[in-house]
């Protein structure tokens, strides 16, 4: 009866043709793959090759981006320890360490600390001096803190001693020295230091070392030496309100150009109580020639993503190209009994996926395994005066590795569609004389 519906499907046997050429093409690339890997055929040097060209492709693909992240990171978080993500200064003081002061006080802290990306806020100020010993003497700035210093960096790379409890309102006369300054002066923890600096004359300053650190960035190590601030405004002669620049950090460094346009738009080009102009800049204006080093390493990545796809899709091209040569009696066989050309191709795709999985499982391990050592012993070396760090750093994205990973199988099976219509080209007849 008309209102009765069938639940016969519309065309089974054209669903079933389809799943038994995907069965047959799957099963048919299995046995291939099982006798190319275990027989003694002319295709085995070139299978193996193939699967080596993969592997090598993909573990340096994993060692050269965990290794460049790490290095980015690095550098930029002991840029960003030293000067913070945002700086605000005097419009007068621009890359001079003789700076000219701004007025920050509760109002100007408050403000600064009510947007939402701000996590926190710190002052400092500092004046360019001198360190005399008995038989050496070494340029530096003293830069001075106050009570809300965030010493977390600093406690990082201490080496021996201790951070002592900066103040704004009294000197302790303690400093906390770099390793590179007390190598060259040749001092120690404990130490007394004579460090002079000139204003209307010259005025001198009996100073406590009380920690020493190391970061190995040559251009900060070699420099900076941390105090009170109280100090440093009274070597200055300026008001308690008054120093040289904030340090602010935000929560999200992807959105530093953002939060510092912000913060310029309500700051940059105001006058403060006492004249002094403000002005505002990010890490990355302050720092041009470090970040514009760090973003070229990007281009370096993409060079060498770009050439071992390359070089793992062109292997595994010649190895399967062999495979279809090797097997040219095989496929005129299938050909003769009813086999499409199609049907092959894929039987071809398939056994070429299984060896670049193969290949990937072994490049995986060996990227992994050389991610794991080195963050865990440091076993390559660096020149941290040449490279900021002492030791090759590593940084795993799980994300990006897995990105890799399905970059490399669909490029490289991408690259073997078009040599496997070789396939279409070979005649039964003649292929199945074909020795």
């Amino acid at each position: 009866m008309s209102f009765i519906k069938s639940n016969k499907p519309e065309n089974p046997a054209t669903s079933s043709s389809e799943r038994g050429k995907i069965r047959l093409s799957y099963f048919l690339a299995r046995r291939i793959y099982r006798e190319s890997d275990g027989g003694k055929r002319v295709s085995r040097p070139a299978v193996l090759i193939a699967m080596a060209g993969i592997a090598i492709g993909l573990a340096v693909m994993i060692i050269t981006v965990a290794v460049v992240i790490g290095f980015k990171t690095e550098v930029r978080n002991k840029v960003i320890g030293f000067g913070s993500h945002i700086q605000i200064t005097n419009l007068d003081a621009v890359s001079s360490y003789e700076t000219h002061p701004v007025v920050v006080d509760d109002s100007v802290f408050a403000a600064l600390s009510n947007y939402p990306e701000v996590a926190h806020v710190e002052r400092y100020s500092t004046k360019p001096g001198m360190i005399k010993t008995d038989d050496a003497f070494q340029g530096m700035v003293l830069k001075g803190v106050g009570p809300e210093f965030d010493n977390r960096f600093i406690k990082d790379h201490l080496l021996e001693g201790e951070i002592p409890a900066f103040s704004d309102s009294a000197s302790s006369n303690k400093v906390v020295i770099s390793k590179a300054l007390a190598t060259k002066l040749k001092l120690k923890l404990g130490d007394k230091i004579y460090t002079y600096f000139i204003q209307d004359d010259i005025r001198a300053r009996r100073l406590s070392i009380v920690g020493i650190y190391q970061t190995n960035f040559s251009e900060y190590d070699n420099l900076f030496l941390l105090t009170d601030i109280c100090m440093v405004n009274r070597l200055n002669g300026w008001q308690p309100e008054q120093v040289s620049g904030v340090e602010i950090q935000i929560r999200d460094y992807s959105k530093l150009k953002d939060v510092t346009y912000e913060i310029a738009i309500d700051t940059d080009n105001r006058k403060d109580s006492l004249g002094g102009t403000y002005y505002v800049r990010s890490i990355e204006q302050l720092n041009p020639q470090i970040f514009a080093w760090l973003n070229l390493l990007d281009l370096n990545v993409w060079v060498i993503l770009f050439l071992m796809v390359g070089v793992a899709g062109f292997t595994m091209i010649s190895g399967l190209l062999i495979i279809i040569i090797e097997r040219t009696n095989m496929i005129g066989i299938l050909k003769a009994l009813g086999a499409t050309n199609f049907t092959i191709r894929k039987t071809f795709l398939w056994f070429a996926v299984f060896l670049i999985g193969k290949g990937m499982i072994w490049g995986n391990a060996v990227g992994l395994a050389f991610c794991f050592l080195q963050t865990q012993f440091g076993i390559f070396k660096l020149d941290p005066e040449t490279y900021y760090v002492d030791t090759v750093p590593v940084s795993f994205n799980v994300l990006l590795f897995l990105l890799i990973n399905l970059g490399t199988l669909l490029v490289s099976v991408m690259m073997l569609i078009g040599p496997s219509f070789l396939i279409t080209k070979i005649n039964p007849a003649s292929s199945m004389r074909y020795e």
